[in-house]
Formats: structure tokens, sequence, C-alpha cells
């Protein structure tokens, strides 16, 4: 499978919720729903899971997609990633990066790329 990035940087293609979208199973998605309901104290569904990845075009997106100001952004500026962004270090990406420091890595490796 090819390595499918968001426009934050995390790895879409290694995401537990997108794989178990892919491969159509349920069961896998109520345990990643289960697992981050515990991990981020909030009430998570399966159905929330679903995603084919936030930069695919797709209209089965993650519930976090509609209310990601990351993904927001970088589709208002038309830009693939954050590292294609002129603004790259912005306040939006360097807060959700202290989130998720693994996206970093990714965006370091797309911009070292440009």
């Amino acid at each position: 499978m090819k390595r499918m990035f968001a426009y934050c940087g995390l790895v879409c293609s290694e995401c537990p919720a997108y794989l178990a979208t892919q491969a159509g199973d349920m069961a896998a998605l109520e345990e990643v729903a289960a697992r981050w309901s515990q991990e981020y104290g909030g009430s998570i569904t399966a159905a929330y899971c679903l995603c084919d990845g936030c930069t695919s075009g797709s209209e089965r997106l993650c519930g976090h997609c509609g209310e990601c100001e990351v993904r927001a952004c970088a589709i208002a500026r038309g830009v693939s990633t954050c590292a294609h962004c002129d603004d790259y270090g912005c306040q939006t990406i360097t807060r959700f990066l202290e989130f998720a420091p693994e996206a970093k890595v990714g965006l370091e490796k797309v911009r070292a790329g440009l």
C-alpha cells in the first residue's frame, strides 16, 4: 500500500481507523473507537472513526476532520500538506505538532525534498 499523508503529516495509511475502514472491518473500528474514547476522554463511536484519509476527497472522513484547523487551513491555502505551505511553522501546525510530534517527522521529510 502506498503511504498516504494527512495535511498535518500523520500517515493515514498507518492509522488504525484508516486501515479498518479500508478493510471494512467494523469490529476493528469498534476497538479503535473504544481505545480513542479512553485516550481522549470522550465518547467516540465506530462511525466517527470511519475514514478514507483527509486528503482523499472522499466524504467518508473521521469525525475530527470536520473540526480540524490544520485541514481547513491547508484546504484554504491549496497545499497538499503543511510542509508545502509558505507559512510552515505557523501557530496552527505548531500547536498540532505539540499534540502529535510524530507528524513532524513526515512533514520535515517532505520539506527536505522540496
